[in-house]
């Protein structure tokens, strides 16, 4: 456990002793299945939080099942990316859990974050890889992590941005499959509206980094610690082995992908550059993008020209989208085409998902090389 992390774990510790234990564990719901593990991991023996977006499905655009509505009200904490992955959820928390705290991973001053990717094709290197794969938002992790936590955690609560929710539409959660037919449709069509293809600010595919997945390990235990003081000691002993498990990952998938820097792919939707920069590659395009928006027709014919001006070893696929297009551009070349998952859709979710992604995604590329 780093220092910061021990200062943190005690400092959590003295302000929450004269705290009431809680009789039962806060109810937790996370957004995506990385982050879910995340969660599970800093949980384990405690409890075990719900998943809201199932496996399969892409974050970018959800209608939530009544089974996941559910989960929401009944959550006493949300953890999530943030709305800039997921900016339905942001309006369904509004309605379904006004009165859950929340905590947004991409906004914690420990995340290290890169801004998006506009162009259909990169230059070598341009998401930052040729620095110092550590120096990415350097400026945060210089507050107090459990302060920031809290800050962030229930600003929006205490807030009256939340305290008009509307429990009609959660009541609505829960009705039958018909409806929940109806409810997909109005929750994709929120989406469009909502999402405005804005392509500047953050990418949001935060968790493919390993060092935000450690970094959120520690925000995590400290806004449980906050919420239950009397398992504070269990949530950061099960955070500092998770952060292990994490090193132990790293070291080999270094060794999975050394010499392989020079390798050239083109993926579907622009969401590896985190991964990217972390170990040393570099993607050459990508038919979307960071948001999985459909690609414009200028677009396409700028891929092409580049997959003719140069060779391009892999193109990648991903299960939540029509390879189509991605077909299309790479029909006729020496392209392979593969598939890889920023999403883990064949990892049975629970504690031991985040590594066995960040794995995947490395034997993905390695395969292609």
């Amino acid at each position: 456990m780093s220092i910061r992390a021990v200062t943190l774990a005690l400092a959590g510790a003295a302000s929450l002793a004269a705290l009431p234990a809680r009789a039962e564990p806060p109810q937790v719901a996370a957004d995506i299945a990385p982050v879910h593990s995340l969660v599970a991991q800093v949980m384990a023996g405690v409890g075990t939080p719900e998943l809201i977006v199932r496996p399969g499905a892409s974050p970018h655009g959800y209608a939530l099942r009544p089974s996941e509505a559910g989960a929401l009200q009944d959550a006493d904490l949300v953890v999530w990316i943030g709305p800039e992955l997921t900016p339905w959820l942001d309006r369904s928390l509004d309605t379904l859990a006004p009165e859950a705290a929340r905590l947004a991973l991409l906004a914690q001053d420990e995340t290290r974050t890169r801004p998006f990717r506009t162009g259909a094709t990169f230059a070598a290197h341009d998401h930052g890889a040729a620095e110092d794969a550590h120096g990415a938002h350097e400026d945060h992790g210089h507050e107090d992590e459990h302060a920031h936590a809290d800050e962030h955690g229930h600003e929006d609560h205490e807030s009256g941005e939340h305290a008009h929710g509307d429990h009609e539409d959660a009541e609505h959660g829960h009705d039958d499959h018909a409806h929940d037919e109806d409810h997909a449709h109005d929750e994709g069509h929120a989406h469009d509206e909502g999402h405005a293809h804005d392509h500047t600010g953050t990418d949001p595919h935060a968790w493919l980094d390993p060092a935000n997945g450690k970094a959120w390990l520690d925000v995590i235990a400290a806004e449980l610690s906050r919420a239950d003081p009397g398992n504070a000691g269990t949530y950061f002993s099960n955070a500092a082995d998770a952060k292990a498990e994490i090193d132990a990952t790293v070291a080999d998938i270094e060794a999975r992908l050394d010499g392989m820097g020079d390798l050239s792919f083109v993926v579907f939707h622009d969401a590896y550059q985190y991964f990217e920069a972390r170990f040393g590659l570099s993607a050459a395009g990508a038919i979307s993008l960071s948001d999985a928006t459909d690609p414009s027709p200028a677009r396409i014919a700028e891929l092409r020209e580049m997959v003719a001006a140069r060779g391009i070893d892999c193109a990648f696929a991903e299960p939540q989208f029509d390879p189509g297009v991605l077909e299309a551009v790479f029909s006729g070349t020496e392209a392979e085409i593969s598939v890889i998952d920023p999403m883990g859709t064949e990892i049975a979710p629970g504690p031991d998902f985040y590594p066995a992604l960040l794995r995947s995604v490395a034997d993905s590329f390695a395969r292609c090389g």
